[in-house]
């Protein structure tokens, strides 16, 4: 909400002629802690949007699932071969027999039944087996690797929601493009616990409202009813042109029971 707004639904509403600044209502408004658009972040066939308007998510929830086919061939190759491990056992299994092969050299040139060059062969032998083992495990780790990568690229095409909330708006449907270009939303979303109360004070007050002073909101009618909530955020920076400042409260919201977007009073304590 503006300030603008704010203002020009009445800035302090004093309750009596003489009231003092503790006695007083102010004018003030509740709003969503964030309001976000859920947008693809790859351009892909939108295969199913499984919230409507009105429902209420969780964090982590699946808002929407992108066609993702190919992707999940991928993912699966992938993983096979990070998987496989018939070459790394290949490759140990000829490291144990060259090492045997080599202890036997080295017993027989010390008995002068074999020469050292054949001791030496046996070692080199060795040491390509070696080797080839360094490789089969570089190469797994490469692997997984790709695999990771492959799920992520697959996670991609499951779009999830990043807090909890409420949808406002869906608009788009499956079989849709979901990102023809990144300005177009898949849906709206808005979280609504915590809210926010948003109140314009003028520059008089400034200084009286303090962090973490209590508060009693009022929403407006149909909604009714007294709340207590608590400041979190006193503005640094007052409008010179309009001589406020602002003030925002946080209003604990559980099971959503306040709607976001209702005028209020506040009376400080």
């Amino acid at each position: 909400m503006t300030r603008l707004l704010l203002l020009l639904i009445g800035t302090a509403a004093l309750v009596g002629a003489g009231s003092t600044f503790a006695q007083s209502e102010y004018d003030c408004m509740i709003e969503a802690r964030q309001n976000i658009e859920i947008r693809s972040p790859v351009e892909a066939m939108i295969e199913s949007v499984r919230v409507k308007r009105g429902d209420s998510v969780t964090k982590g929830q699946v808002l929407v699932t992108l066609e993702s086919g190919p992707e999940r061939a991928a993912s699966a190759l992938a993983q096979s071969r990070a998987e496989a491990v018939g070459e790394i056992r290949a490759a140990r299994a000829r490291v144990d027999i060259t090492l045997k092969k080599l202890g036997r050299a080295e017993e027989l040139v010390k008995q002068n039944f074999i020469s050292v060059n054949a001791r030496d062969e046996a070692e080199a032998e060795h040491k390509l087996a070696s080797e080839e083992l360094r490789r089969a495990l570089e190469n797994q780790m490469i692997a997984g690797h790709e695999a990771k990568r492959a799920r992520e690229v697959l996670a991609m095409r499951t779009i999830r929601s990043p807090f909890s909330g409420v949808v406002v708006e869906v608009l788009l449907k499956p079989g849709e493009f979901g990102a023809i270009t990144f300005k177009d939303p898949i849906l709206k979303l808005a979280e609504i616990d915590p809210l926010h109360v948003e109140v314009i004070l003028p520059v008089s007050l400034y200084g009286k409202v303090k962090l973490k002073q209590r508060a009693t909101v009022m929403p407006e009618q149909p909604v009714g009813g007294r709340y207590d909530t608590v400041v979190r955020i006193v503005d640094k920076v007052v409008d010179a042109a309009s001589g406020t400042f602002g003030v925002r409260l946080e209003l604990p919201n559980k099971n959503f029971a306040l709607p976001a977007g209702v005028r209020c009073k506040i009376q400080f304590h």
